[in-house]
């Protein structure tokens, strides 16, 4: 698999170029291809590399933003027509250009968003609008939420999230979410999986800074739909994992007569690349089928040697009544981008419906 970057390649310029001059007779296709090869473009990592096709685009472009929004939309239908690579991140750039060049014109970029969302998701672009408009912008983005394309229903929700991975923070949206619940509240029995997991994704985000919401909207939509469910048990992963004792009651997940037994560390000492492998039984000791969240917490060092929990799920089943089952689990310590280790002592623990065990200990070395 080649290098994210690589996707900028000079047989996709030259298909670009194509495509743009068939609309667009006054595109010059070398001089653009030129201008994106000059200077340091091999040395440019996959962001600086989409940045730039967006200002030399818009050097190619009609000086007027409506003009040049217009002749967008007729790249896209072209670039639809030929079946080139529809939906492929490359186009991102097209969502960059009315970020960088659109601010100004609300009217003109929110039409383009409608438009170009259905080609490449614009969750990103509209970041910045919704800063500088609040209201306006999510009064629009509410509208978005009633909008018959699913690309266009799901951009009201991922665009609208606090705290949207890789794309800038909205203060006032983790201050108070209030103003982009009723998107959410037109999508919570979506159709589309898509649009409905990006609705979790929200509401996620919200509880991180305002877990009361959350927890208000989960138990007003208990139990509108099968979907509406998965949407509440998604959004509110983070509690369930912090076991919240509000979430835990929602979900019947209560720890009474769940017996921990023969827990057991068969690796005290875990090489870096290997695996930590540890076993225990748990047994139900109520009359009645539990339900059960099963969890486990390494709880890593740090580089300056403090100790940092990570919870890792493991199943969440009904377990028959005075059966036991033996349990057994590998955790990987094989070295990742996403995760620096640290030689020493580490531990971990179990957790049951929210209530973590006493933790055992082994090292890292």
């Amino acid at each position: 698999m080649g290098l994210i970057k690589d996707i900028y390649s000079v047989a996709f310029y030259e298909k670009f170029s194509q495509a743009v001059a068939e609309v667009h007779p006054a595109f010059d296709k070398q001089k653009f291809i030129d201008t994106i090869y000059k200077g340091d473009f091999a040395q440019k990592e996959w962001k600086d590399r989409m940045k730039h096709t967006t200002v030399v685009f818009h050097q190619f472009m009609p000086e007027n933003f409506a003009e040049a929004v217009a002749l967008i939309d007729k790249i896209i239908e072209n670039l639809k027509k030929n079946k080139f690579t529809d939906g492929n991140l490359a186009f991102i750039f097209f969502a960059d250009y009315i970020e960088v060049y659109g601010l100004e014109d609300f009217e003109t970029s929110t039409k383009a968003f409608v438009s170009i969302t259905q080609f490449i998701s614009c969750e990103f672009a509209v970041r910045p609008f919704i800063l500088k408009y609040k209201e306006k912008m999510i009064a629009e983005m509410v509208k978005w939420s009633l909008h018959e394309n699913h690309h266009v229903r799901r951009l009201a929700s991922e665009g609208s999230r606090p705290r949207l991975p890789w794309a800038m923070a909205i203060p006032f949206l983790k201050k108070d979410p209030i103003s982009i619940l009723p998107i959410l509240e037109n999508l919570k029995n979506d159709s589309s999986e898509y649009v409905r997991r990006s609705v979790a994704n929200n509401l996620n985000d919200i509880v991180k800074d305002n877990p009361q919401i959350v927890l208000e909207i989960a138990n007003k939509w208990k139990g509108i739909s099968k979907e509406t469910d998965g949407i509440i048990k998604h959004g509110c992963r983070t509690l369930l994992k912090q076991g919240h004792p509000e979430i835990l009651s929602h979900y019947g997940l209560e720890s009474t007569n769940i017996e921990l037994s023969n827990f057991e560390i068969k690796t005290p000492v875990v090489k870096i690349g290997d695996y930590l492998q540890f076993q225990f039984h748990l047994k139900n000791n109520n009359k009645a089928p539990k339900t059960v969240r099963l969890e486990y917490a390494v709880h890593y060092k740090k580089a300056k040697g403090h100790l940092a929990k990570k919870v890792f799920k493991i199943s969440e089943k009904i377990y028959p009544p005075e059966e036991l089952i033996k349990v057994e689990r590998n955790q990987s310590f094989k070295i990742i981008t996403t995760r620096v280790f640290h030689i020493g002592i580490h531990e971990l623990s179990i957790i049951i419906n929210g209530t973590e065990s006493e933790t055992l200990s082994f090292e890292l070395v």
